[in-house]
């Protein structure tokens, strides 16, 4: 199994990719390849290009959560494959799996919209639509981890957002966003958007999905940003007791969180262009 970096707020020396605040990664398992979230401009798909990455050969588009930073590159992918079409050029179909809340509008202290600006009806016409709230198997070894339960109180953040459901407005409690669990030789690698729904909560119900509490890299956002003295205590003893092999803390994980979590875990940097393998 291999995962690309194609998108994080951070750029390696010596690597002349594009950052911006937003994820995007390829993986490759399973003799499949999966986009997992599309950034927020068009930056993934260049930096694919340079890396000499075809996206137009991908099987699956996974979205984490319907937020723009992570959503708002489908724009610029929908027109990849569709100048694709009008050119010719080989391409496959890949579907588009994401939670059902996805597509519903959001709004955040005035802005009018900060989720997916794509709507259900017109993505499905571009690639096959699959929403689930519920685990859904990708691959042998890939699931797609739906809902996360909200397992530890200390991860529990007031809702910041609100989100249009049935046309009415509430607070938005982000339960779409979820994660990647990959099973491997030596255990899961688990990749997250945002972990807007917590981080721990996350790899804990991988666990459960996977029936595997073998951790062996953790992989993406951690909604560490300016957290409480609560959330930063329980979230660090808990991996301290995780063991995983490495721990790969990115994109929404502020400096100090990324201090303290290097103290009992093996931290390691991020940026575009970074590959990691697993057996």
């Amino acid at each position: 199994m291999k995962l690309t970096v194609l998108i994080d707020n951070n750029t390696l020396i010596d690597r002349y990719l594009l950052g911006e605040p937003g994820v995007s990664y390829l993986i490759e398992a399973d003799r499949k390849k999966i986009l997992f979230d599309t950034g927020y401009s068009d930056a993934f798909i260049l930096n694919a290009r340079k890396m000499n990455i075809d996206l137009l050969d991908i099987d699956h588009i996974v979205l984490s959560h319907a937020h723009l930073d992570h959503t708002w590159g489908l724009d610029p992918l929908i027109k990849l494959y569709t100048e694709a079409q009008i050119e010719g050029l080989e391409h496959l179909e890949p579907d588009l799996i994401a939670h059902p809340l996805v597509f519903n509008s959001r709004t955040y202290s005035g802005v009018q919209e900060i989720g997916t600006l794509v709507s259900e009806e017109k993505i499905a016409r571009i690639f096959k639509l699959r929403v689930s709230s519920e685990p859904l198997w990708i691959t042998e070894n890939v699931v797609f981890l739906g809902q996360i339960p909200r397992k530890f109180d200390f991860e529990n953040d007031s809702p910041e957002s609100k989100i249009i459901i049935d046309g009415k407005e509430s607070d938005d409690e982000l339960l779409d966003d979820t994660a990647l669990a990959i099973k491997t030789q030596q255990g899961l690698v688990i990749v997250t958007g945002c972990s807007h729904s917590g981080i721990c909560n996350m790899i804990e119900y991988a666990k459960k999905v996977c029936s595997d509490n073998r951790v062996i890299d953790v992989i993406g956002g951690f909604h560490l940003q300016t957290p409480p003295e609560k959330k930063m205590k329980g979230t660090v003893d808990y991996f301290r007791n995780l063991n995983a092999k490495e721990v790969h803390a990115c994109h929404c994980t502020d400096l100090n969180s990324k201090i303290a979590l290097a103290g009992v875990c093996n931290l390691k940097e991020v940026g575009c262009g970074l590959q990691l393998e697993y057996k």
